[in-house]
């Protein structure tokens, strides 16, 4: 049902006890453990007496399945955060926008705080083969990260046109810096930056000096659409028209008030949900959200925000999906 419970494993039995009562939930007589692999120690368990006493949780949104097998046609996309999603897909691993940091903000010091910590953390990481960055700013294009990165696997990157001047000191040996509508392929993958409403900028000097983007990636026949940061506008109409309705989308549903301010920058979740419409999405994953307190409105607002739009607009909640971090999914 998705409730907390307890997990009390003895050596011949096993019973699932009610967190808040203590009540029996179920028990099996005569349990193997050895023989029946069921429960992930996704807890540290605790000795009491002859038992192990585990809190475990049926439901296991918030854990990471990094190294799993996938059937061909499968992709596995993880939120570790913000807009940092972690895309497997035929054999390789994709990072978009990621930041570990603590901070969003130069040299980490100052900035607007993360909230909650990565749903991965950077040592738990498969090999990375890919970096896409949207933009340039602190909570896309994180220096402290981007180094990390660089020195455990060396990434191929891919960034927006102007970036070079951030991105060529770190040394990687493959940088790719796109403008929009601009193609790269990357072992058998075709990746188009596509256009976006937003801004750029790392200081007071160098304001619009880059642009800024999403990306499309394609893959024997399949579409991800990572949106990166931006208002509401016709673009969304643009992609779909160029390259086609995405299978997967990626789109940003938070830090949009107030309005009259945050409206050319950020969406709010009606206007998400709209574009998920308009670009034909067949699964849409919200990203933006939850991790790093940017704007007026509260941290969780956008995810009620969302179910009020998908309701308003007669979307089917289980086409635009809210991960929790740290959360895989399986999406054939």
């Amino acid at each position: 049902q998705g409730k907390p419970a307890i997990l009390v494993w003895g050596a011949e039995h096993i019973t699932i006890h009610d967190v808040a009562d203590g009540r029996v939930l179920w028990s099996c007589a005569g349990f193997n453990p050895d023989a029946n692999k069921l429960w992930p120690s996704i807890a540290t368990p605790v000795i009491v007496g002859d038992k192990i006493v585990i809190a475990y949780g049926r439901n296991d949104r918030g854990v990471p399945r990094l190294h799993g097998p996938l059937a061909g046609d499968e992709v596995a996309i993880t939120f570790v955060g913000h807009a940092t999603f972690l895309i497997q897909i035929d054999g390789l691993a994709i990072l978009t926008d990621p930041i570990w940091s603590e901070r969003a903000g130069p040299l980490n010091r100052v900035g607007p705080k993360r909230v909650r910590k990565p749903g991965v953390a950077l040592e738990a990481l498969p090999k990375i083969d890919l970096v896409l960055l949207s933009h340039n700013h602190y909570d896309h294009l994180d220096k402290a990260t981007l180094k990390a990165l660089r020195h455990a696997f060396d990434p191929a990157i891919c960034f927006a046109a102007g970036d070079m001047r951030l991105i060529r000191p770190f040394g990687f040996r493959d940088m790719r810096e796109l403008d929009w509508w601009d193609e790269t392929h990357f072992d058998g993958m075709k990746i188009t930056f596509t256009p976006a409403q937003h801004s750029s900028a790392r200081s007071v000097h160098d304001r619009h000096k880059s642009v800024w983007g999403g990306y499309m990636i394609e893959s024997r026949g399949r579409r991800i659409y990572f949106c990166g940061d931006s208002g509401y506008a016709p673009h969304f109409t643009d992609i779909r028209a160029r390259l086609g309705a995405p299978d997967i989308a990626l789109i940003p549903i938070g830090a949009y008030e107030p309005r009259w301010f945050m409206h050319p920058q950020h969406m709010n979740p009606d206007e998400a949900v709209t574009a998920h419409s308009l670009l034909g999405s067949r699964t849409s994953l919200a990203i933006h959200h939850s991790t790093i307190q940017l704007t007026d409105e509260p941290i969780d607002a956008p995810l009620a925000a969302l179910q009020d739009a998908l309701a308003q607009h007669s979307v089917d909640p289980a086409r635009f999906l809210v991960p929790d971090a740290g959360e895989t999914l399986d999406i054939a």
